[in-house]
């Protein structure tokens, strides 16, 4: 023992921890993953302006945004959509993606405003196996939510996974 530590010394070092290894097998059909949350803030707004060249008035003036419909500046919608991806990959579940193969049925459903918390729950539509042995795909619908539990956004996105 050493010092004060009530451990026996040990000569084998303990495995590093970190996020799990996930693949096509871990999930299927019907499985939902519920992420964890993010506040919107100006600075999201205006650091996605600044990095796509997006610079719309009703996500920038707040002279402007008060005359609208909305009554003040709202996130852009691609912002949500591209924070609802981000969010999924917290979850660990994108840990071996061998392919993105895209984006389809995006819908923009209510404003997201500054302050507003929005989270994902996303539903499995589909894992199927490859003609690969080693790939198969997952079809996701995503539900982009705010504090509140309302819809703001839905879309789904497919990946081909690595297999076991």
């Amino acid at each position: 023992m050493h010092g004060n530590d009530a451990r026996p010394a040990s000569t084998t070092l303990p495995l590093p921890k970190g996020r799990p290894d996930h693949y096509w097998e871990d999930l299927v059909a019907g499985d939902v993953i519920r992420t964890a949350g993010m506040t919107i803030t100006d600075a999201h707004l205006v650091q996605w302006a600044g990095l796509t060249g997006d610079l719309v008035s009703l996500h920038l003036d707040e002279t402007y945004a008060a005359t609208t419909p909305f009554g003040q500046r709202i996130a852009h919608g691609p912002l949500t959509m591209s924070l609802g991806l981000g969010l999924m990959t917290q979850t660990g579940y994108f840990s071996n993606v061998v392919a993105w193969l895209g984006l389809d049925e995006v819908r923009a459903l209510a404003p997201v405003f500054i302050g507003d918390t929005i989270h994902v729950s996303a539903t499995v539509e589909l894992a199927r196996e490859t003609r690969k042995p080693d790939q198969g795909i997952w079809k996701i619908n995503y539900s982009v939510l705010k504090q509140d539990d309302s819809t703001v956004m839905t879309f789904s996105s497919s990946f081909i996974m690595k297999r076991k």
